[in-house]
């Protein structure tokens, strides 16, 4: 399995703390965050990974180069914002198997990685990797019945659900010869209506999740032991 890495983003929210480098690459325990994000992908088999880089690139592609541990390391730059959508349209241009493993450099989940390539092998279908979550209302939340994603509900909402944890199982060919003009969403712009017209399967992942975007989960996860990214069993 090849892996995109979203990691272009501005950290607006994250910029009051973390100034001088793009959100992937805030310090954590003295190391860049998307170290611990590569490290995952690296122990469990991952060989080649797509970094989608565009505010302050430099940062990214100056520390980590064209390998890391065992990666093997590709970019696409965005020159001007691409949106989440087009930045994934762009860095599968990169890839050369199915399927592709899109997931987001300020992000932490400890995924069962094993677990989701068997359910992609059992189907072929598209998966987006859900969470449980206490209360949806800062992240959204996945409408799914009988084990598929059948739609997007908006942020506001309170109370337990599942969310979109940012991770997803693509084929290569997911965007098809319908044209997309960026930036735009993966999500709002694609999958939202893409869910209505095709089988998309769930997976609920029950590992630590964290996003590193506000304060204070920057604040937390300092104190996280992120050396389990990503189990294999």
């Amino acid at each position: 399995m090849q892996a995109i890495v979203l990691a272009g983003g501005f950290g607006t929210r994250l910029r009051q703390v973390v100034s001088d480098v793009p959100k992937p690459m805030a310090p954590v325990a003295g190391r860049p965050f998307l170290e611990y994000v590569l490290d995952g992908l690296a122990r469990n088999g991952v060989a080649h990974v797509v970094l989608s880089v565009g505010f302050m690139a430099d940062k990214i592609m100056g520390h980590f180069g064209t390998r890391y541990a065992s990666l093997s390391i590709d970019y696409a730059v965005e020159d001007s914002p691409l949106g989440t959508g087009g930045a994934v349209a762009a860095a599968l241009a990169h890839c050369t198997d199915n399927p592709v493993l899109v997931l987001n450099g300020d992000t932490w989940l400890d995924l069962e990685l094993a677990e989701l390539q068997a359910q992609w092998q059992a189907s072929r279908l598209p998966i987006i990797v859900s969470r449980a979550v206490d209360d949806v209302a800062r992240y959204g939340q996945l409408d799914v019945q009988g084990g598929l994603v059948t739609g997007f509900l908006e942020k506001g909402g309170h109370g337990p659900g599942l969310i979109n944890a940012g991770v997803y199982v693509l084929p290569r060919d997911i965007f098809g010869s319908k044209a997309h003009s960026p930036p735009f969403s993966i999500e709002a712009d694609f999958l939202a209506s893409y869910v209505r017209a095709h089988a998309t399967q769930v997976f609920v992942s029950k590992g630590e999740f964290i996003d590193i975007g506000v304060p204070e989960d920057y604040a937390r996860v300092q104190t996280m032991n992120l050396g389990g990214a990503m189990r294999t069993s």
